[in-house]
């Protein structure tokens, strides 16, 4: 059962990305009290009863962003089941205009939704985020002249990859089924070390931009592992059938870094409670095109999400006019 507070506290970034109103995700949260399956009081039953209410209203998008929070961090059991199966159903309901695009390898299945026209850009999230939470990023890009492809993580919503040291690979899967000769890599938090791996290989990717990627230290530093939140070590024991200690080959080398020759924007937090500090300082040696934003806020900077949006908007606009 996971502990409720640090959930709160993991939490609101998922909710203020994909706006939520504050005000509701305050009173959703003051009703939680259990991570007792999906009863009364619990996360995904309070999540769920208020992603119901909205759903009955037929204000579908609002309904799926909720049941999102109620599968929050992974799924555990049916009720957790129950809300991601929600979390499609609505959003395929919802009128969004992407169209649903599968890409079918010998190891699984990755699950996406695309849209829109013009240089594309891939969109995923890390371990406890789902695509379809990150499908107003795609709108939004898609506003702007772009294409997109938003997906998700190995083992994460309807990814059935596995999530090993050589899930980078679900990249260039995609851009082969898409007959993609370049890309965008926009890949958040543990999606970036998938990206970040992958520009160093496939020089169809053309720029990376981030949010609190690990890098090298996450996965080879004892002492900064002990200190990990619960829910972080819970989740990537759930993907990977490991904890962060015996993944020290996943770590990103230094000559793979070198090798990485197109532009990375990385937004890093400097209370960052889960990527440690030589991670951000080994990219910041080895990659040459390497540009920062660093916010004084814990792990994806819940407190700055307007101020980061808006500076990977203009990263990525200036990466696409080269």
């Amino acid at each position: 059962m996971n502990d409720v507070e640090e959930l709160k506290q993991f939490a609101l970034v998922h909710a203020r990305t994909q706006g939520i109103p504050p005000g509701l995700t305050d009173a959703v949260l003051a009703r939680i009290t259990t991570d007792d399956a999906g009863n009364p009081g619990s996360w995904t039953g309070e999540w769920s009863r208020e992603a119901e209410a909205h759903e009955a209203r037929h204000q579908l998008v609002e309904a799926s962003r909720l049941y999102t929070m109620a599968r929050f961090p992974f799924v555990d059991g049916p009720a957790r089941q129950q809300a991601l199966d929600k979390v499609v159903q609505t959003f395929a309901r919802s009128g969004s205009g992407l169209e649903p695009f599968q890409v079918d390898t010998p190891a699984g299945v990755v699950r996406c939704w695309r849209g829109g026209t013009g240089p594309l850009v891939l969109v995923s999230g890390g371990i406890v985020s789902i695509k379809e939470q990150w499908a107003g990023l795609l709108g939004q890009l898609i506003g702007a002249g772009l294409s997109g492809v938003v997906t998700e993580l190995p083992r994460t919503g309807g990814n059935s990859l596995p999530y090993d040291v050589n899930a980078w690979r679900m990249i260039p899967a995609i851009l082969d089924a898409l007959g993609a000769d370049s890309a965008y890599a926009m890949m958040m938090s543990f999606s970036g070390h998938l990206a970040l791996r992958c520009a160093a290989r496939d020089p169809r990717i053309k720029g990376v931009l981030t949010v609190g990627a690990p890098v090298a230290g996450f996965f080879t530093d004892a002492a900064w592992q002990q200190a990990l939140p619960r829910v972080t070590v819970d989740t990537i024991v759930h993907l990977t059938g490991e904890k962060p200690g015996g993944l020290a080959d996943w770590a990103l080398s230094t000559a793979e870094l070198d090798a990485i020759e197109v532009p990375v924007a990385y937004v890093a937090s400097k209370r960052d409670e889960i990527i440690p500090p030589q991670d951000i300082e080994l990219l910041s040696a080895h990659v040459r095109r390497f540009s920062l934003l660093e916010h004084d806020d814990v792990h994806g900077s819940p407190a700055h999400t307007a101020q980061t949006g808006a500076w990977l908007t203009q990263s990525l606009q200036a990466m696409t006019a080269k």
